[in-house]
């Protein structure tokens, strides 16, 4: 670079740092975060078991999820179950607490479908609470044996928080 200027190294440099940043070589990020994923390290999750006293009896599968809803204000929970006895209908519900220890219905009765088992032994189900997704805290979805036997759980999944 004999005889060039110091404005002439200058712009030359310039040059090239510009061309690398939009040249060939530029590529998109390898993560892309939306607004929709904000609700993936919100959401609780569970895997439903068939407590010991029914095993042999009942062995039902399953999953549970609780997590914001688009609405501010809500919460949406989900279960689906296989291995289920096709044709039943098992009412289910989300609580505070654990499957051992109950501390109390999260929403109302109501607001949950049951789990109508189709012909492969399978069902899903979800439901909306007026509910801010809790943060902290112990949460449970237990399937219960049928409308007339709330008594009976089928399955239960306590719900492991959201990672952070």
């Amino acid at each position: 670079m004999h005889g060039r200027s110091t404005l002439d190294r200058c712009l030359l440099v310039a040059t090239l740092a510009t061309a690398a940043c939009v040249g060939p070589f530029r590529r998109e990020p390898v993560v892309k975060v939306s607004p929709g994923d904000v609700t993936l390290n919100a959401r609780w999750h569970g895997t439903l078991v068939t407590p010991a006293a029914l095993a042999g009896a009942v062995q039902i599968k399953g999953e549970a999820s609780m997590a914001p809803e688009a609405k501010r204000g809500f919460t949406a929970l989900s279960v689906s179950v296989s291995n289920a006895a096709p044709g039943g209908v098992h009412p289910w519900s989300a609580h505070r607490g654990t499957c051992s220890a109950d501390e109390g219905l999260l929403g109302t009765p109501n607001l949950y479908r049951p789990l109508k088992i189709g012909d492969d032994g399978k069902a899903f189900s979800s439901a909306t609470i007026p509910l801010d997704t809790p943060t902290t805290g112990n949460y449970f979805i237990v399937v219960y044996a049928s409308a007339a036997n709330t008594e009976t759980t089928i399955a239960c999944a306590n719900l492991a928080p959201p990672t952070q």
